[in-house]
């Protein structure tokens, strides 16, 4: 503040004291309080009044800053965390918590807590997850953006570690080299592992002809991982990644009948069957997205179909989701029905591809006539209320989808893994099945009609679900570890802002208005604030009075003393 500034603010320092010395020290009554009160407003000027509003404006401009900042970063007031925190305890609102019930009870919801947020944060591999060379590195290439992130490419390698390896690797010497490649951070590294694994297949294949062994016995020292690495890495369109992969059948499927017959001599030849079966199941399910991606869709199908049935128990993997996708590909509607038939239990965890078909087949039945005016002045029918209702369950699992649907928020390549519910499954779903709501008509109208209204029928707080199991809170964190930085993530349900925000906000902007106010009219706006401040002190002043004329006379003189 300038120098100038405080002026004011000495000569009310001395005045307060001329009158406490003449009117206290001195036991005489010349000096009531409102006298007090009406000499002090009245020494006030207009510099005084404008450097007091400017310095309350700065100083709650820059605390309303501060606590913007802080919510933005860690979700919460700062000055309401410090008063829970620490002024709570001091007024006596905290409770006991050192008896040996409560800190049981304390520790074990803490652990209640952590375990439900854990499930309810569980990432999932995306089933629809697109080829790195044939599609992420064409894109990169393109716009020179990252489509994943280091944390989603960092999950993948873990699940590549989990399905193509085992402990039996150090065996077979090429497998050991996949062993570390799948570890490998840069990609050039792992590619070039993949390539070291086939030539000492090669150089085996060689011995092995030196020493007339059968060929049979050769090709099962292929290395199918390796193809595997190298249609998912190195081919640069999906021609090439299903030629690797039809390289990757061949020896996955007579490696994995030789693990087969061989999977009850020991646990170790149990693990190697295990991984095998991984690496089969994975090598189709890819050949059968090859064959979606080149036009080939009834081929697809089928390779799904025999895929679920011969292996029924890989239901994890959620190899339906790609089943239901190129059905609807195909418009065969009624094979869409039968699957979810099938997966669109209440025992199985949901999914927004489940959820979204199903309103999708429920809005089919309708969308093509359906009118907002119509459906107001006659009301709904048995059909378009089964489909609302269905549009209302698949919005409450994953509130994000119908903005990428509706086209309100642009679409970015899916990422390889999601979170269920969250921003990464809207994404994930709307990139695969956006043409499809497209296909049929009115089916985007329908839900754009109808989707809001869902939000309605959650009961608030967000804590209590309506169909389904509570909204998570910790999708946003996840997300924003799934997607890329450019995209601008979709936060449900929105953070309400504190009260101190608004509140600061309006104290900032208040005192702004006055300072402003003061500096233009100053003549005005003093004959105001006294006016102001005698109103308010008025009460006070009528309190003084009373307790002056029944105290004593010399009352002031002896406290002095003392």
């Amino acid at each position: 503040m300038h120098c100038s500034n405080l002026g004011p603010y000495l000569n009310i320092s001395i005045l307060l004291f001329t009158i406490w010395s003449q009117g206290k020290v001195q036991h005489t009554n010349i000096f009531p309080f409102s006298l007090t009160v009406t000499i002090f407003l009245s020494t006030l000027t207009p510099k005084f009044y404008v450097a007091l509003t400017g310095t309350s404006s700065l100083i709650s401009g820059l605390i309303f800053i501060f606590e913007w900042w802080y919510f933005r970063k860690y979700g919460t007031s700062f000055i309401e965390q410090v008063s829970v925190s620490h002024l709570r305890p001091l007024i006596g609102g905290a409770e006991n918590t050192n008896s040996p019930q409560a800190t049981f009870s304390a520790t074990s919801g803490e652990n209640e807590t952590s375990r439900q947020s854990l499930s309810e944060c569980k990432v999932w591999r995306n089933p629809l997850n697109l080829f790195r060379g044939a599609e992420y590195s064409r894109y990169t290439w393109v716009t020179g953006k990252e489509p994943l992130t280091y944390y989603d490419m960092n999950l993948s390698a873990q699940d590549h570690q989990t399905f193509f390896t085992c402990e039996t690797d150090s065996v077979r010497p090429s497998d050991a080299v996949m062993q570390k490649a799948w570890r490998e951070r840069n990609p050039q590294a792992r590619i070039k592992a993949a390539y070291q694994a086939l030539e000492l297949n090669n150089e085996i294949h060689f011995n092995m002809i030196q020493n007339s062994y059968v060929w049979l016995s050769c090709v099962q020292n292929y290395c199918a991982t390796a193809y595997v690495l190298l249609a998912e890495e190195e081919a640069t369109t999906i021609v090439d990644a299903e030629k690797y992969f039809k390289q990757a059948l061949k020896a996955g499927e007579t490696i994995y009948r030789k693990s087969q017959h061989c999977s009850s001599q020991s646990p170790q030849h149990e693990a190697q069957f295990r991984r095998d079966t991984n690496v089969l199941v994975y090598v189709k399910r890819r050949l059968a997205m090859c064959a979606r991606k080149l036009g080939r869709i009834k081929e697809a199908v089928k390779m799904m179909r025999d895929l679920m049935k011969e292996f029924p128990l890989l239901s994890v993997l959620n190899i339906h989701e790609n089943l239901l996708e190129s059905l609807l590909e195909l418009q065969a509607y009624a094979d869409v029905q039968a699957v979810l038939a099938k997966y669109d239990d209440i025992s199985l965890p949901k999914s927004a591809a489940i959820c979204y078909t199903a309103a999708l087949l429920k809005a089919r039945a309708v969308s093509d006539r359906f009118s907002p005016e119509t459906a107001s002045r006659r009301g709904l029918s048995t059909a378009e209320i089964n489909a609302v209702e269905a549009i209302h369950r698949a919005v409450e699992f994953n509130p994000h989808v119908p903005k990428y649907l509706l086209e309100m928020k642009s679409l970015i390549l899916p990422p390889e893994h999601i979170l269920k519910r969250g921003d990464s499954e809207a994404v994930a779903y709307a990139f695969f099945h956006l043409q499809h709501w497209k296909r049929i008509e009115g089916a985007l109208n329908l839900l754009h009609c109808t989707w809001e209204g869902t939000f309605r029928m959650i009961p608030y707080p967000l804590e209590k679900g309506h169909l389904f199991y509570p909204y998570p809170s910790c999708t946003e964190t996840a997300d924003r570890e799934l997607l890329p930085t450019f995209h601008d993530v979709s936060v449900y349900p929105q953070k309400e802002l504190p009260f101190f925000i608004h509140f600061t906000a309006g104290l900032c902007s208040f005192t702004a208005m006055l300072a402003l106010l003061t500096h233009q009219f100053p003549e005005l706006m003093v004959i105001f604030a006294k006016a102001f401040f005698g109103t308010l002190l008025s009460p006070l002043s009528f309190m003084m009075e009373k307790i002056e004329r029944l105290m004593p006379t010399g009352l002031w003189h002896q406290l002095t003393q003392i």
